[in-house]
């Protein structure tokens, strides 16, 4: 069993990059699978509980399902929104090997995979990155990128100005880039060429017309079919790349709303990461183009991070550490 402290202990950045990068192109070529994710909102509930299953035909066969919660109130009690576990399990015996925090592994996985979108779609060099959220993705994003790729300026804003301003303050002197916060979404995102927006919101908070050309955006925190972080006019704009056709078509709200106004339709979607992983697809054909990764979360990601997590937990040759807790079924 291995908590988020465990998690955090043996999965990084820029390891969990690479296994989201093997992930992706095997589900693009048929060495992995998974079904749309089940969603279930209880009337009255606080929130909602998603199930992910996944397997993963790689040298060691995996099967992975991650039971989460997700709770929309729990940044007010000093919580990540995302609660739950994943399952790592034998694929050949199904025998349970692993339980895992899901927190962690989402967090670090989200941007893990925006790191690998932001390679395939910006622009060489694209390094003026503008963050609207201040949370745990917010968090996360920065700390990816930053390590990924030499940044000139980091820029953090949040409907609270105050978190942003927490949020740089603590990020001074762990990330490379300078980093400040800014008073409004469209300050921050003024001239930048790398935009991440990691909200809770339902309505847009990210609008065509403060967006530099050639911009690429990692669109994180809208997951539902009602929410959206960005307006009809920059989908339409954009070079709309999935992690999966499927979930974007059925799950995201920033397509199914601009679908909804008639500005797009399942033609509008480019690519798949894993098409572009294996060069099935092409991403962004031009300098001026606007690339937007909206980012869904799937259940082959949790299992590859999961799996990376839980081989490097039982490595043998770690100086005598303890990493995770040992539990006999």
């Amino acid at each position: 069993m291995l908590s988020a402290a465990d998690v955090h202990a043996v999965l990084d950045y820029a390891d969990c990059a690479a296994a989201m990068r093997r992930a992706l192109a095997l589900l693009a070529s048929g060495g992995a699978q998974q079904p749309l994710r089940t969603l279930f909102a209880p009337d009255g509930a606080a929130g909602l509980v998603a199930l992910m299953p996944a397997y993963l035909a790689d040298d060691t066969p995996r099967y992975g399902l991650k039971a989460l919660c997700v709770s929309p109130g729990n940044p007010a009690i000093g919580l990540d929104t995302h609660q739950g576990v994943v399952l790592l399990s034998d694929g050949q015996s199904g025998v349970p090997v692993a339980v895992l925090n899901a927190s962690a592994i989402t967090e670090i996985r989200t941007a893990a995979v925006s790191v690998v979108a932001t390679d395939l779609l910006a622009r060489p060099a694209a390094g003026t990155l503008a963050v609207i959220g201040a949370g745990v993705q917010a968090r996360a994003h920065i700390l990816a990128l930053d390590q990924a790729r030499p940044l000139a300026e980091v820029r953090i804003a949040s409907r609270d100005p105050g978190t942003a301003g927490r949020l740089a303050a603590a990020l001074r002197g762990l990330i490379r880039a300078p980093v400040l916060a800014c008073p409004s979404a469209a300050a921050a995102v003024d001239g930048a060429d790398i935009i991440v927006t990691a909200t809770n919101a339902t309505e847009p908070v990210l609008r065509r017309d403060w967006i530099a050309p050639g911009a690429h955006i990692n669109a994180v925190g809208a997951c539902l079919p009602h929410a959206r972080e960005l307006d009809t006019a920059t989908v339409a704009a954009g070079v709309l790349v999935a992690d999966s056709r499927e979930s974007m078509l059925a799950e995201s709200g920033d397509y199914r709303l601009a679908a909804a106004d008639g500005a797009v339709g399942p033609d509008h979607v480019r690519a798949e990461l894993g098409e572009l992983l294996t060069g099935a697809a092409r991403g962004r054909t031009a300098t001026d183009e606007i690339t937007i990764f909206e980012s869904l979360g799937l259940a082959v990601e949790d299992l590859a991070a999961a799996d990376l997590a839980y081989r490097r937990a039982t490595q043998p040759g770690r100086a005598g550490a303890v990493i995770g807790s040992q539990v006999s079924f």
